[in-house]
């Protein structure tokens, strides 16, 4: 039984042990197909192996479910497999294989092979292709494995295609191969050195190669001439040029300094009359330019010059009918004058041999002249008036080959043809004035101190210079006064033809003691002035004003009394009638048109003018009939009453009639002046005002002093107990009248157009002005005929008569009493 029990218990564990083994290997094989990763196969229930070519982070075989069998790099480093020479190992997926390099190939022709002992590879020759690699003009060059392309030389490879060669442009290549006197000329792969035109190779130098140098040919040496002949050849760097001679001027359709120029001999420029200008002397003058014309000759141009400055010195020497040309004439005739001047003297002066040219004529005009090719910087020119600084480079006419000119022509005798002209001053001028006096400036007078300098130039642009011009004239030293200043001024032409006096772009630098420098930004003709500033005074203004204004109503109550009050008529009275009225009249017109506005001397100015010259020495011519008129009543009162009255009003109106009327016939253009409508004293014209002015007050003054004397002795023969004080009243009272009623007031008129003296045009403006309200003071309120009309008249206007009575009664008691001087 027991061993039986034995036998079964053993059978039975055998049994046990191999269903064990069963399961457990069932159970294996169906794990391992679940977990194992791709390139890996089942080594049993818990482990994998990698494929071969593979592995993974634990080696072949790997139990973690997390990892991979990755590519094994054969060819990686560290380097497992060896390919050989000129082979390159290629890895695949679990393998590789071993490839010939780029420019290589094996043997037997195959692609690939697994290790170095079966490595043929060899070079391939790149360059036997079919097509060529190398283009164009390159040169293939085989290298081991590879191949360049090569440029034979001139030439180089091609930025945008390395296989090409293009043409090397040895000429621009910055090496600079040829000398600097010749011209390099590239070639399809090499170049050349050649000479320039107009130049030549040097002896013993040949054309072409880098080493070639070269000279300029002269071609002026040409035989025959390369110029016409009428020109003269001036050889250039090369080339050459033809240009005229000096006094040639070019053939229509030609320019200067061409190979193909042609000229023609210079003729004297044309020149007319100006238009609308009469003038006997002027047409003879230019009778002498036109026989100037005819005779010239290019060769006596120099002579030419100077006959036409002696025949304009000769016109302005002695200008007989130029001075009875009305102002606006006489300053057409020097604008037209001075414009052809420079005109003609710069074409002159073209044919003008030598570089320089000075004359100075019998009258002091004299000319400087300064001809030159070329020039450059600064240069001066200048003669014993004038001299002149400027840039070469303004000087030159813009595109112009002729010779550059420069000239200073000075005349003393233009002075005459540019007097009385207006000067104008710039804003900048006028703004310092301003300031200085604290007053406006209202214009100026002047006075021409120096030469009147024409200045020209070949560039004939020179309103606006690139660079100022600096000029030093001489003159007369004089020292300004108060209101006096020197300035620099050009003469500037208007749109009729005329011109004026002007500041603006002339600036005075400096005076030292027999000349003032000037720079101006233009050219014109030039002179230095004395002005004589007109500075506008405010205050007398106003007094001027105020006082005439005042004047002119007592003036018409003067003349009212004298025509309707009955009891002083009489000679006397119509000289007084009359005076107020010449000054009524004449303190009117100036008032109202004494400034002339628009600053140009038109007609309404010089007929103010007139008017103004007649009725002041109307009222002179009756202020000396009132003296007249004095002296019979006192100092011959027993022998007449004086003159009638025919003789009156044939003093009182007709001399003066005749001073004004001989004064216009002669100097017709002296009435009017660019700042006020009076008489304008050039050629001492304002003494047809000043000479009987001063005779009358002169005699009037003996007659006021005769007066005065004859007065004293009659007050004491009719009443010798008469008080002094009383007495010296009276003869005060008297003579205070008669100064204004002899007009003895006005010798401090002598400045009012032209005011140096503060003081007396201040007592001249009181005085003068108040004239019409002093005569009705003193010869109407003082009078006791007078006022005693007066009294009637208000009488009559109120309606009260006891006025009337009362003035009855007055006369009585008056008739009784003592007399006093109602003079």
């Amino acid at each position: 039984m027991g061993g039986t029990g034995h036998s079964v218990f053993f059978l039975l564990y055998v049994l046990c042990v191999l269903w064990t083994l069963f399961e457990a290997e069932s159970q294996k094989t169906s794990d391992c197909a679940r977990w194992c990763p791709l390139n890996s196969r089942c080594v049993n229930a818990t482990a994998c192996r990698c494929s071969p070519g593979f592995t993974s982070l634990s080696g072949d075989i790997f139990t973690n479910l997390l990892e991979n069998c990755d590519d094994i790099n054969e060819c990686g480093p560290p380097l497992a497999v060896s390919c050989g020479k000129f082979a390159d190992c290629q890895n695949t997926e679990g393998s590789y294989h071993c490839e010939c390099s780029p420019g290589y190939q094996l043997a037997s022709g195959a692609k690939t092979f697994k290790n170095e002992s079966e490595n043929t590879c060899q070079d391939v020759d790149k360059c036997q292709r079919k097509p060529r690699l190398c283009k164009g003009r390159s040169i293939c060059i085989n290298t081991q494995g590879n191949y360049t392309c090569r440029c034979p030389p001139g030439l180089e490879l091609n930025l945008s295609d390395p296989n090409v060669c293009s043409d090397v442009n040895e000429c621009t290549s910055g090496q600079n191969p040829c000398h600097n006197t010749t011209h390099c000329l590239n070639n399809i792969g090499s170049y050349e050195c050649r000479c320039r035109p107009g130049w030549k190779p040097i002896p013993g130098s040949p054309n072409g190669p880098n080493n070639t140098v070269c000279e300029d040919v002269d071609e002026c040496s040409f035989r025959p001439p390369v110029c016409h002949n009428s020109t003269v050849c001036v050889n250039t760097v090369g080339s050459y040029r033809c240009r005229c001679r000096r006094g040639w001027e070019l053939k229509p359709g030609f320019q200067n300094k061409q190979m193909n120029t042609t000229c023609q001999e210079m003729s004297f420029p044309a020149w007319t009359e100006p238009p609308g200008i009469k003038s006997q002397r002027l047409s003879n003058f230019f009778k002498k330019v036109q026989v100037l014309r005819r005779d010239f000759k290019p060769a006596l141009a120099q002579d030419t010059i100077q006959n036409l400055i002696t025949s304009v010195d000769e016109l302005l020497e002695v200008p007989s009918d130029l001075d009875a040309l009305a102002l606006p004439e006489r300053h057409k005739m020097a604008t037209h004058l001075l414009s052809e001047l420079e005109r003609v003297l710069r074409t002159l002066a073209k044919a003008m041999p030598g570089a320089s040219f000075t004359y100075r004529s019998p009258l002091n005009t004299e000319l400087s002249l300064m001809i030159q090719e070329q020039g450059d910087g600064y240069t001066t020119i200048g003669q014993s008036h004038a001299r002149m600084l400027l840039d070469w480079a303004v000087a030159a006419a813009a595109r112009d080959s002729d010779p550059t000119v420069m000239g200073i022509l000075s005349s003393w005798k233009m002075q005459k043809l540019l007097a009385n002209a207006s000067l104008e001053l710039d804003p900048e001028t006028k703004a310092k004035l301003k300031d200085l006096h604290q007053s406006p400036v209202r214009g100026a007078q002047y006075e021409l101190l120096s030469a009147v300098n024409l200045v020209f130039l070949s560039n004939t642009n020179t309103e606006h210079l690139d660079s100022p011009v600096t000029f030093a004239f001489s003159h007369p030293m004089k020292t300004p006064g108060p209101r006096q200043g020197l300035v620099c001024a050009f003469w500037k032409s208007d749109d009729r033809g005329g011109g004026h006096w002007n500041t603006t772009g002339c600036w005075t630098r400096g005076t030292s003691n027999d000349s003032t420098t000037c720079q101006c930004s233009h050219l014109s003709s030039f002179a230095v002035l004395m002005a004589h500033y007109d500075i506008e005074d405010p205050k007398l203004a106003l007094i001027t004003k105020v006082g005439l204004a005042l004047s002119l109503v007592c003036l018409l109550l003067c003349i009212l009394t004298f025509l309707l009050v009955r009891p002083i008529q009489g000679s006397r009275t119509t000289v007084h009638l009359h005076l107020c009225i010449c000054l009524f009249v004449g303190s009117a017109i100036f008032l109202a048109g004494i400034e002339n506005e628009g600053g140009q001397v038109g007609l309404r100015c010089r007929l103010v003018a007139g008017l103004l010259h007649y009725c002041f020495l109307a009222a002179f011519c009756w202020m000396s009939l009132e003296g007249l008129e004095l002296y019979f009543l006192v100092v011959r009162v027993f022998h007449g009453q004086g003159l009638s009255k025919c003789w009156l009003y044939l003093i009182g109106y007709g001399v003066p009639l005749l001073i004004v009327a001989i004064s216009a016939a002669v100097r017709h253009e002296h009435y009017g002046r660019s700042l006020y409508c009076w008489l304008d004293p050039e050629d001492g014209f304002l003494w047809s005002f000043l000479g009987p002015v001063i005779f009358i007050v002169l005699f009037n003054a003996v007659i006021f002093v005769t007066t005065v004397w004859k007065l004293t002795q009659k007050f004491s023969e009719i009443n010798p107990d008469m008080k002094k004080l009383k007495k010296a009243r009276v003869l005060t009272i008297t003579a205070v009248a008669q100064l204004f009623l002899l007009g003895s007031t006005w010798v401090f008129g002598l400045f009012l157009f032209n005011p140096h003296s503060w003081v007396l045009s201040y007592t001249f403006t009181v005085l003068n002005c108040l004239q019409g309200f002093f005569l009705f003071i003193f010869h109407c309120l003082l009078n006791k005929k007078v006022r005693e009309e007066y009294r009637k008249w208000a009488g009559w206007v109120t309606g009260n008569r006891y006025s009337e009575f009362t003035t009855s009664s007055s006369n009585q008691t008056q008739a009784h009493r003592p007399s006093e001087s109602g003079m």
